[in-house]
């Protein structure tokens, strides 16, 4: 970062991170300890993207609970109101920069009610990191927290930990493959059935659906931990922490041909098969074919890409493969996800992908980038967080062979009608 401000912020909260983690365990309440307005933002923002009301209670801090409450009684309040009228398996509490600041403790109240209630708390202040870093951070609570030891495994179990920019669909998609592998799988969180769109009985309190408590409880026995995305790494590490005969595979990223080909190998060498299942092998052809058909319309187009760095990564490993020219990423934080990329990285906001925009085809980012398209009449692919104008944006899938062929063609016919509809 070269400039002492953000003038038009690209970053996303560590609290925002850390409710959508917790919206994907089985019939918990996000708890926000913080301000109404943090929750009530975060609540509009989530629910304008995905189309489906989100769960999540605040602690209602006010300034005179700022001053004058150490943190405990806001919270007690909080969970006796919440309980009045549902029962939620699960708490998910966790900070925002106010409560932060002024430092409360939020282990000791957590202790105080765990006759109440089981809860798993984190410290997510909105001052530092950004939406993966408090979606990682997340997890790895509910890891130490939850997880029980043991010294056993089960040959058959299998557990994703994806990165916060996977969608519901991607969730899904990527459990389905480890599956054919002769897997159960789980995945902590898991959104693909709690935020994937689908038409519930009615409309909850709590989150609709995900990973069950108890079903975390055991997850130490899993044969094999699989993390995709930098962020998320060290998750897979504390999991080995409850059970050293764990083994982990990680993936920085599963875009493109030569991501999911590693993806699928680690896989066989894992289950030491000698073929995949044929439909990975029909997608993978579909894929190869995706290359050579948008090949023309992509190979020397140039792209600039301003989302969180592990979708960066995952994004432009696919597009390079297709000949696109990625010449700028703008990230809203630092990561060791973008080391491996050869272009110009800018740790920055919407201001800096503006001076970097008018030499560039095409802008890949979220809904925010609409404006600045509309005034430099480039292309656009919508991505990340917030998507307001798009319906469907949890049934999006740009990873593995069949995301990336989808991504491609994609790409390619924006780039074409674009470039049609200004002759």
């Amino acid at each position: 970062m070269t400039k002492p401000l953000q003038i038009n912020p690209l970053k996303l909260s560590q609290p925002m991170g850390a409710l959508l983690c917790f919206l994907g365990i089985k019939n918990t309440m996000p708890l926000m300890h913080g301000a109404q307005g943090c929750a009530s933002f975060s609540k509009v923002f989530f629910t304008r993207h995905f189309n489906d009301p989100i769960a999540v209670q605040t602690t209602a801090v006010n300034d005179i609970t700022a001053v004058v409450d150490g943190g405990d009684y806001s919270i007690s309040e909080a969970i006796k109101n919440i309980t009045k009228k549902v029962q939620p398996e699960l708490i998910g509490l966790f900070t925002t920069g106010l409560t932060e600041t002024k430092g409360d403790d939020i282990k000791g109240a957590t202790f105080l009610l765990k006759d109440t209630i089981d809860m798993v708390y984190v410290n997510t202040p909105d001052f530092e990191g950004g939406l993966e870093s408090g979606y990682a951070k997340s997890i790895e609570a509910i890891i130490e927290q939850l997880v029980e030891k043991t010294d056993t495994i089960n040959t058959q179990k299998a557990l994703l930990i994806p990165n916060v920019n996977l969608t519901p669909l991607e969730v899904e998609k990527i459990k389905e493959q480890i599956s054919l592998f002769g897997f159960e799988t789980y995945a902590l969180p898991d959104i693909s059935d709690s935020l994937d769109g689908h038409l519930g009985l009615k409309q909850g309190a709590l989150s609709s659906g995900g990973i069950s408590k108890e079903e975390i409880k055991t997850l130490a026995n899993s044969s094999v931990v699989i993390t995709v995305g930098e962020s998320v790494q060290k998750c897979g590490q504390k999991l080995r922490e409850k059970n050293t005969k764990v083994s982990h595979l990680h993936f920085d990223s599963l875009g493109g041909l030569q991501n999911s080909d590693e993806f699928y190998g680690e896989l066989m060498r894992f289950k030491e098969l000698s073929k995949p299942n044929p439909s990975i092998v029909r997608w993978r052809k579909r894929l190869q074919d995706a290359l050579l058909d948008t090949h023309f319309a992509l190979g020397g187009s140039k792209v600039i890409v301003a989302l969180e760095p592990d979708q960066i990564l995952s994004i432009v490993n696919t597009l390079s493969e297709a000949g696109v020219k990625v010449d700028t990423v703008v990230s809203p934080t630092k990561s060791k996800a973008l080391e491996s990329l050869t272009c110009k990285i800018i740790i920055g906001d919407f201001e800096d992908v503006e001076h970097n925009l008018s030499e560039n085809d095409m802008l890949i980012s979220n809904f925010h980038a609409e404006r600045l398209v509309k005034k430099y009449k480039k292309s656009v692919l919508f991505r990340g967080f917030p998507n307001y104008e798009v319906v469907g944006n949890q049934l999006k899938n740009d990873v593995l062979y069949e995301g990336s062929t989808m991504l491609l063609c994609e790409v390619a016919n924006i780039l074409a009608h674009h470039k049609n509809a200004n002759h």
